[in-house]
């Protein structure tokens, strides 16, 4: 009994840690931020569309049929989506954070307060933090064969941001921010 109750400890506190450092991650890093019309166009959905596919289960259920199959191809199949899979996560929290630190930029530097964006802004930030901490947690456990990934959560919170960006940058070049 307490093996377990050690076990789930350690957990808690591996979970916690990684929350921590996860929520930090997305909310507070900046990177470049190329607030141009050319990158705020390339900003899409749509480059996140093969990421929604990739661990569907389809394709290791058909490898299953096959005549020769072997448990060890899944293994291998899974890992390998799995490092495609967090390729496309990072890209994606770059993308959201670089959004994120646009609008923060754009609000600081316009002639009006907006205080409606700006708790939108952190909750948004908030919720897609955690999208991502449950997303890694599935993530780990799709390695192992355990449950799949839904990602379409903080997929739509991302559209949204670089929506609301979009309907800003148009005001900002107005009033000469860019």
């Amino acid at each position: 009994m307490q093996l377990v109750i050690g076990i789930s400890i350690v957990m808690f506190v591996a979970l916690l840690v990684g929350a921590i450092l996860l929520i930090r991650k997305v909310a507070f890093e900046g990177g470049n931020l190329p607030l141009t019309a050319e990158w705020i166009g390339e900003l899409s959905v749509e480059r996140y569309r093969p990421m929604m596919r990739l661990l569907d289960g389809a394709d290791l259920e058909f490898l299953r049929s096959q005549p020769g199959f072997k448990p060890e191809m899944a293994r291998r199949i899974r890992y390998q989506r799995c490092q495609i899979f967090a390729g496309y996560l990072h890209c994606l929290s770059s993308d959201f954070r670089r959004v994120c630190s646009a609008i923060h930029l754009l609000m600081l530097h316009s002639g009006h307060d907006r205080p409606d964006l700006a708790a939108i802004l952190v909750r948004h930030q908030v919720m897609f933090a955690a999208g991502m901490l449950v997303i890694h947690a599935r993530l780990l456990l799709y390695g192992w064969g355990i449950c799949g990934v839904d990602v379409n959560s903080v997929v739509k919170i991302f559209d949204v941001m670089q929506l609301e960006l979009r309907s800003l940058v148009p005001a900002a070049v107005a009033a000469g921010v860019e």
